[in-house]
């Protein structure tokens, strides 16, 4: 016979539901298999009930509740459900179907695109299919929207399935060009539902592709990374040459006229000279991330992955660390000054200063390499603004050099 009990965590015996003393709960394991994803709310419910009889309520409701809806999932299906899902499954092809859970509710359904390229379709039919629709997923750069009335069959969800694939042909195309023709670097195996793809321009240097899936052949989202001395004059040239886009040609193409570059390829170059090991925990790959910070230094271009530059700063008595970035040194050559963002924090800026006056605390975000984000706090009215300006217009110095004591502010509100 089930049972449960509840106890007090600070005496062991005995309820003591009190806000100061939360209870445990008890149970045997038929219970513990009755309320399996009901655990949240026993627990909210055990914390805010103000007596023994209250929770014992409440947990009567919650177990009437799983009851029910385990009884609604182990109700068999009638005959004409099974009937009805071969026929459809006939009617569709044999050779279609990968596979089929026992219970007849989750299927897998194999499609190939006009490039041969193998999907596929998972359908979760729910118990009262067809009146109500079925969960639909698959390897997809977009969401997978399904059209679906109680009339709908299998053969009309697989139809909308090729048609989405076939508005897809080009960027898939798009993609494989580039995985063909270049070493690409992560992600390490791309799945049909990856927009982006890092590529290899040469050592310690690389590009951050991110690809439209509506618009393949207009210009991606591209991210320089590397040491800035090899940065700076590919970021110039596509600035500059930005306009040269053509939509008739490749992605690939485009971007080696706009950077004035040839990528390496396989057939060109091995791409063991491209996988250079973090400088610190000598490996390339870190579970599934990449060495992608580079000293900027070109007589050191030490590259290192995020995490473990981040932990390296943080454990030196010489390093600074304000909010969410850490100031320290190069760990080979001592000289490069690193501003470095923590690897899951929410700062998306590669430089921060703050500033502290009697009235005023400023923060200085380098965003990007074109862009500084100014952000002024008043202490006493609580007030917030916020300035972007170029550092090349303001400063004649680069990002990297930029120092406190260099940068002067005026409030209109403090009078300066």
């Amino acid at each position: 016979m089930p049972s449960v009990r509840c106890s007090c965590p600070r005496t062991g015996t005995g309820p003591c539901l009190t806000a100061s003393s939360p209870c445990r709960l008890h149970c045997c394991w038929r219970l513990k298999q009755l309320l399996r994803g009901y655990q949240n709310v026993v627990k909210q419910r055990l914390q805010h009930s103000s007596d023994l009889l209250t929770f014992v309520l409440e947990l009567k409701t919650i177990l009437e509740v799983a009851m029910k809806s385990r009884m609604e999932r182990r109700a068999p299906l009638p005959p004409q459900h099974y009937s009805t899902l071969i026929s459809e499954l006939e009617s569709l092809g044999w050779d279609k179907l990968l596979s089929i859970d026992t219970q007849f509710s989750t299927l897998k359904l194999r499609a190939n695109d006009r490039s041969g390229r193998l999907h596929v379709l998972t359908v979760h039919l729910k118990p009262k299919y067809p009146t109500e629709a079925p969960e639909c997923s698959a390897d997809l750069p977009v969401p997978l929207i399904i059209t679906w009335t109680p009339q709908s069959i299998l053969a009309s969800i697989y139809n909308q399935f090729l048609a989405l694939l076939e508005s897809l042909e080009e960027f898939w195309a798009v993609l494989d060009e580039i995985d063909e023709r270049t070493w690409v670097l992560e992600p390490e195996k791309p799945t049909r539902g990856e927009t982006a793809r890092r590529i290899a321009i040469g050592n310690n240097v690389s590009m951050k592709l991110n690809v439209d899936p509506q618009h393949p052949r207009m210009l991606p989202e591209c991210l320089l990374l590397g040491a800035e001395h090899l940065v700076t004059p590919l970021r110039n040239k596509l600035n500059a040459n930005m306009h040269l886009w053509n939509p008739e040609s490749s992605v690939l193409q485009n971007m080696k006229e706009v950077l004035e570059i040839e990528f390496p390829s396989p057939t060109t170059h091995e791409k063991s000279s491209f996988l250079a090991e973090c400088g610190i925990c000598y490996s390339y790959r870190l579970e599934s991330a990449i060495p992608d910070q580079v000293c900027n230094d070109p007589r050191c271009g030490q590259p290192f992955h995020q995490e473990c530059l981040y932990e390296w700063l943080r454990g030196l008595p010489s390093s600074r660390q304000s909010f969410s970035m850490v100031f320290g040194e190069c760990p080979y050559c001592s000289k490069v000054c690193y501003t470095l963002q923590c690897p899951h924090g929410q700062f998306t800026g590669h430089m921060e200063f703050c500033i502290f006056q009697a009235k005023m605390t400023i923060h200085c975000f380098v965003l990007h390499f074109n862009c500084v984000l100014f952000v002024a706090h008043y202490s006493k009215s609580g007030h917030t603004e916020t300035l972007s300006m170029d550092p090349a217009e303001q400063f004649p110095q680069s990002s990297a050099s930029f120092a406190p004591s260099s940068l002067r502010f005026k409030s209109k509100q403090q009078g300066g």
